[in-house]
């Protein structure tokens, strides 16, 4: 495989990455991030910048020379609140805070199709899209709402992911939905405290949290993946204070829900709240009035990938001889990609293998392979190819 860029930008492309893993910037605050990017951006002779994209997004438009579709590629800005635990000299400098799901290589990725761009494709236009909170799922929407976005509405829409546990450079594509939906589902409940000794002096939600905590992931055992699939997953609980002398008035259950479709996402929802609905039931009439509130956090809707721009990924990755694979089922982990195909755009989400010994997504000790990223720019340059042309100055 020949690649889209020489050894002097391929080597730019890897100082920058590790410069991004030192300064992590979690869903929200990716302020530094995005300067960066668009600085970046801007000395590659991008057309046109947009700033600031449904929070800190930034955009670029690359013009061709006819008029054209409108191609799309998308990487992620953010990072993870994750303490990261690594002996590399470009370690996170932020305490508490990781590129430790490979946003970095992503970002320079792109940029390196920013550098290819430097000769246009023969008609329409590239837009590369630095997308803001990833990780909360909250950041595609919010680009789609921006006021700008129909400027930038694309025909056609790419991303991709790293994928642990699978050999380097490997290409995996799935037809259909290729990652599923989730939701976090927080329950905040609150009675009354009491002393310690006089525990039927208060209200307390300890056992309708147990309760909970066994019923609720009964509604999604996992299993086969399939349209009836549903996950539930306890993530976190807490009850009352760290003390011995009082009976618990409070409480708090986080649980994240995980579905191959929306429909049965739906599903889900309804059946947990009912469930709570029973449960709060059921200690009223026992031990007395409770106060519950349910919110729902992170929700990230199914990606389905179009046939139309699978076939171009599929095609690409042929020609350059790339080892591919056939997904027998989606993704479980979930990403807001999906929501630019529900927006009109032909979208296909790519699984890029980072290496069978790499530690996995969101481990403390990740780093983005840097002998990926010539893969990713060349796979993505000849995506565009397939689509607006060769590239020519």
């Amino acid at each position: 495989m020949t690649s889209a860029l020489n050894t002097t930008q391929h080597e730019y492309l890897r100082t920058l990455r590790r410069e991004l893993h030192q300064t992590p910037e979690v869903s929200g605050e990716e302020a530094q991030t995005a300067a960066r990017m668009a600085d970046e951006l801007e000395r590659t002779g991008a057309d046109r910048i947009w700033r600031g994209l449904g929070g800190h997004g930034v955009a670029a438009e690359f013009l061709g020379h006819e008029p054209g579709p409108t191609v799309m590629i998308r990487c992620e800005l953010d990072a993870l609140p994750i303490q990261e635990v690594s002996d590399a000299p470009y370690r996170s400098q932020v305490a508490g805070k990781g590129h430790l799901c490979g946003h970095d290589g992503h970002m320079v990725m792109v940029l390196g199709v920013a550098l290819a761009l430097r000769k246009r494709p023969t008609k329409g236009r590239v837009i590369l899209l630095f997308q803001p909170a990833e990780e909360t799922g909250v950041g595609a929407a919010a680009v789609i709402a921006d006021p700008r976005w129909g400027e930038i509405r694309p025909d056609f829409a790419f991303a991709y992911h790293n994928v642990p546990g699978r050999p380097l450079g490997e290409i995996g594509l799935c037809s259909g939905v290729s990652n599923c939906a989730s939701r976090g589902m927080k329950i905040s409940l609150l009675g009354k405290t009491s002393h310690a000794a006089a525990p039927e002096d208060g209200v307390s939600p300890a056992l309708t949290m147990a309760e909970l905590m066994q019923l609720l992931p009964a509604l999604g055992p996992g299993g086969a993946m399939g349209e009836g699939f549903a996950l539930a997953t306890l993530t976190h609980a807490n009850l009352g204070e760290a003390s011995f002398g009082i009976a618990p008035g409070a409480g708090e259950i986080r649980m994240t829900l995980r579905s191959q479709t929306d429909t049965r996402m739906d599903q889900l929802v309804s059946e947990a709240e009912a469930q709570l609905a029973l449960s709060l039931e059921k200690m009223r009439s026992q031990n007395g009035e409770i106060n519950a509130r349910v919110s729902w956090h992170d929700i990230f809707l199914a990606t389905v990938n179009d046939p139309i721009a699978l076939k171009t990924v599929h095609a690409a990755a042929t020609q350059l001889g790339l080892s591919r694979y056939s997904m027998a089922a989606p993704m479980r982990w979930s990403e807001d990609f999906g929501r630019f195909g529900l927006d009109g755009a032909k979208s296909a989400m790519v699984f890029i293998g980072s290496g069978k010994d790499q530690p996995q997504l969101h481990n403390p000790n990740f780093d983005f392979p840097d002998a990926l990223t010539p893969i990713g720019v060349t796979l993505l340059c000849h995506i565009l190819q397939h689509l607006l042309g060769r590239t020519h100055g």
